[in-house]
């Protein structure tokens, strides 16, 4: 019986892994999606939308589905899916690996400002009017709701509905990659002046960084979270590796070595 992987996904990280993996023949892959996305990126590999009801409910994912081995390649910003799936995989005893992007690190140019979340961020632009950037969810720009004097400038997978229930705003559909050209454009479009966006890492959303340096934009950047502490790697072809080595591991256990 192939051995069954459970890759955690909602990333290009994830998904350039699922391809890595797809044309294999010695195991079976699922990806699991959260369901946040209307419409999801076509996928190389089977796919299951959707929690799992918390540690526990995964834990019985885990031994119903006989799994070998988990990667969570969830979003840097998704703690409570990865602690979930740290504690679920202890108690069944099922190796785990994360595929973690490195956070971006800041370059002579950049106007950065660090802050702890998402309502800091909306304190941080302040009182005055500014033309604003929301390279966020669609459920957290509702926050900036609570600073209606801002103009803002909102991307997303999927349409905000209702819309934001602020005087002005304006709405652009996309999936990423995005290229600095492309968002240097869009920023300088609109006279944006203040970029809020997550520390994702990685080059498919690093176009807006590299932007808003040209253009001497401040860019108001989300904390990371903090992550359960186990193996971690970067890259996809890491990940592929460290499996290899647990169903190595795991095939020499089942003859005595």
């Amino acid at each position: 019986m192939k051995p069954h992987i459970l890759l955690l996904g909602g990333t290009g990280d994830a998904r350039a892994l699922a391809t890595r993996l797809a044309p294999r023949t010695d195991i079976r892959v699922t990806l699991s999606l959260a369901g946040r996305t209307e419409n999801p990126a076509p996928q190389p590999v089977p796919v299951r939308v959707g929690g799992f009801g918390g540690p526990s409910g995964l834990e019985d994912y885990l031994k119903a589905e006989g799994i070998a081995a988990v990667i969570d390649a969830t979003h840097p910003y998704a703690a409570r899916m990865s602690f979930n799936a740290a504690l679920a995989c202890a108690a069944a005893s099922v190796p785990l690996l994360a595929l973690r992007r490195a956070p971006w690190q800041a370059q002579e140019g950049d106007r950065w400002r660090e802050v702890a979340d998402v309502p800091a961020a909306v304190a941080a632009l302040g009182e005055q009017p500014r033309r604003v950037f929301l390279a966020l969810g669609r459920n957290e720009v509702r926050a900036f709701e609570a600073a209606p004097q801002h103009t803002y400038l909102v991307r997303s997978v999927d349409p905000v509905a209702p819309p934001l229930a602020v005087p002005q705003a304006d709405y652009v559909l996309g999936r990423g990659p995005f290229g600095e050209a492309e968002d240097h454009a869009l920023l300088k479009a609109h006279g944006i002046d203040a970029i809020v966006a997550k520390n994702s890492g990685g080059s498919a959303t690093y176009g807006k960084m590299a932007a808003a340096r040209a253009l001497a934009i401040e860019v108001l950047l989300i904390a990371r979270p903090p992550t359960p502490d186990v193996t971690a790697v970067e890259r996809p072809a890491e990940a592929e590796a460290w499996l290899d080595g647990i169903l190595a591991h795991g095939a020499g256990a089942e003859r005595g070595a």
